[in-house]
């Protein structure tokens, strides 16, 4: 996961009014936000509350072991390991294999 960025909010007469985010972290949002890409409730509390990556919070919420996911990857299921910790560094190839054997979106995936 990534560390979390603390921003920076500006406030009139104690009430907030704006929030400083850094861009990177703004276009993604506004990235999601028009692509209407939705995830059900449990994949985002096993990613946002438990910490565990999008691949692993999908395959959990899919019911699926490691390997079984590894086995419509084609790969062991220590290297399926290895990719639940590792998506921050995935290539667009590897996240396109993972969600078309989760039967996702890539946008699924990538948020």
């Amino acid at each position: 996961m990534n560390i979390p960025t603390k921003h920076q909010v500006i406030q009139k007469d104690g009430k907030p009014l704006f929030v400083l985010v850094p861009w990177d972290e703004y276009v993604r949002s506004a990235t999601r936000c028009a692509s209407k890409t939705y995830l059900p409730h449990a994949v985002v509390e096993k990613a946002a509350v438990e910490g565990k990556s999008m691949v692993r919070a999908w395959r959990e919420y899919k019911k699926m072991s490691q390997a079984e996911l590894a086995g419509r990857l084609g790969i062991t299921q220590a290297a399926c390991s290895q990719l639940e910790k590792s998506q921050d560094r995935m290539r667009g190839s590897t996240i396109s294999k993972i969600a078309a054997a989760l039967g996702i979106t890539e946008d699924q995936l990538a948020m």
